[in-house]
Order: C-alpha cells, then structure tokens, then sequence
C-alpha cells in the first residue's frame, strides 16, 4: 500500500504496536452492522506510534466502519485532535494492549454507572480484557469490595492478581439457579454495580444480587445475545439497565479517560495481560483472536518498541 496522505489537521504517525481486537476481526468478516468494508483496506482501529518529533501517542481509526486504513501499518494519517500522548513510564505496547478495552471498563464505571467511593462491584467476564481491567478500575475509583466472575483457573489466578476481593468460578452447565448462591456468597452484601461483558446467564444470575438503585451496565455479550430479568428484580431494588459502547463518547471523554488510563499504567497501578507478536506473525495472531484460542490481548509490533523513560 502506498504511504498514506497527510490532509490539513493530520498528523502522521509511525506505527509502532497495534492490538487485534474482537471489534477488527468483526469488522474484516463483513458480517457487523457497519456493513462489507470497502476493499482492499488495512485493519486496526486503534494503535500506538511516533510522530515526527518523537512524540509518543495513541490514536484510533474507523478502519472497517468507515472508508480509510487502519492501524497496521507502517505510517498511519490521524486527525490531530483524535492523538493521546503516552507519558514516560507506559510501555507501547502496554498503551496498545489498553486502548478502547480500558476506556470502555473506565467510563462504565465513572460514567454509567458513576461508581461511588464505598460501593460494591460485581465484575463479570474478569478474565477479559474490558474485565481486566474494571477490576482494577474500581479498586482505583474507591469500591469498597470487588468480586469477579470469570471461566478459567487462569483466569481466576488474574483477576485475584488484579485485585479482586472473592472470585466466582463460573462453570460451562451453570445456570442462574446454581450461580447466584455462589455470588451472594462471594458478596459482602449485595452489589451496587454490576459490569456486564457477558449478558446471558451470569447477567441473569447477577440481577438477583442488586442492592437498592444498583446499576447494571452491559458492554457486551461474550456469553449469549440475550439475558432474562424479572420486573421483581428490577423493580424491587429501584435498579437500572444502562447500556454502553465506545461509540457514544466524545472525543473530549475519550482522551481524558485514556489520559487517566495510561497514568496509572505508568504507576504500574493499571495492566492488562497481553502477548507482543511480530508483524510477520499477523495471520496466526489473527486467527487466534478469531477463534478465542487466545485469552490474552494480542498486540502486533509494526516497528521497533521503544523502552519509554522510567517515572521518576
């Protein structure tokens, strides 16, 4: 492909990592609601690169949604306006594996649900990375107690590595009959904030667990397009359904949930579990993301990642 045209109020970027994310390979299926992407395109919503003056930043694009190229090259034209620097400390590769995953967990709890100091979060979907990082956030925004749902013992071991005060194995034959007895005793309580990747079952399960004006909000539906929730349960606790997507954010909330996200990854107080892998290894990398072979982020390295300065 050719080397992309810089227009009025672009910057160009030298690409340096770039995640595989559920959303590009839903985009390259032609089979999401944004339609059959124009071909031939270059993939990526999101990366991490240079600018000309070294500048390390975080852009996205709307490869796959819109006409354009994505993040998996070696330059990429971005708006100016849509760039976040990454302050010293935060590795590229740590800033790509976060991007639009850790905005989504960040602003469903400080927006959505406005999570409040003292407040009890349920994580569903913690071995994720939008749950990877929701249990941390709501440990940094002042939960009293955090309990995380999620399949795998490798997963469990995470989020209990991520902070999580009880975790909540969550079996392939459960149902909500057997799953909410585990979760009111993992609970201290009931919940006052449920974050919602999954929907189905564990959804249902975790509507039975609301405290009063609880708020559940779903990002996603990694385990079943629909869930079942009685009038009683939501009625009875005064409790809300609230929905969410990146897409609803303006750019001004983007950049400064992402400008809070990398400072506390420069702390170290902020990660998600994630794998770099060589460009010459895409095809691989893609199908393993494809096919959730993988629970790990999958960031590809486009050019040479530089170790950013330590914080002081």
């Amino acid at each position: 492909m050719p080397a992309p045209e810089v227009a009025a109020g672009e910057s160009l970027v030298q690409v340096t990592a770039a995640p595989i994310t559920p959303l590009d390979v839903l985009c390259a299926s032609g089979t999401s609601y944004f339609g059959q992407p124009a071909l031939p395109y270059i993939p990526g919503v999101q990366g991490v690169g240079k600018l000309t003056d070294g500048t390390r930043v975080w852009f996205p694009t709307q490869a796959g949604m819109r006409p354009g190229d994505g993040s998996f090259a070696d330059l990429c034209a971005v708006p100016t306006t849509d760039l976040v620097p990454i302050p010293d400390g935060t590795r590229d590769e740590t800033a790509a594996a976060l991007g639009l995953s850790a905005v989504a967990a960040w602003m469903a709890l400080t927006w959505r649900a406005a999570l409040r100091p003292g407040e009890q979060v349920l994580v569903l979907g913690a071995g994720g990375t939008v749950g990877q990082v929701a249990v941390q956030a709501a440990r940094l925004l002042g939960a009293r107690r955090v309990v995380a749902v999620c399949r795998s013992p490798q997963s469990q071991a995470l989020a209990t590595k991520n902070g999580a005060d009880a975790v909540v194995p969550l079996h392939p034959d459960d149902t909500p009959e057997t799953l909410t007895p585990r979760l009111r005793q993992a609970l201290d309580g009931l919940a006052d904030v449920v974050i919602d990747p999954v929907f189905g079952i564990p959804a249902t399960a975790a509507a039975q667990v609301l405290a009063p004006g609880a708020r559940i909000v779903n990002l996603g539906s990694a385990a079943a397009e629909s869930a079942t929730f009685t009038s009683a349960a939501l009625r009875g606790n005064t409790a809300s359904l609230l929905g969410y997507t990146n897409n609803a954010l303006t750019p001004t909330q983007r950049h400064t949930a992402l400008t809070e996200i990398f400072n506390h990854a420069a702390t170290g107080t902020l990660s998600v579990d994630h794998t770099l892998t060589p460009l010459a290894d895409i095809s691989s990398a893609w199908t393993s993301q494809a096919t959730g072979n993988t629970p790990r982020r999958i960031v590809v390295q486009l050019s040479d990642v530089p170790t950013p300065p330590s914080v002081p």
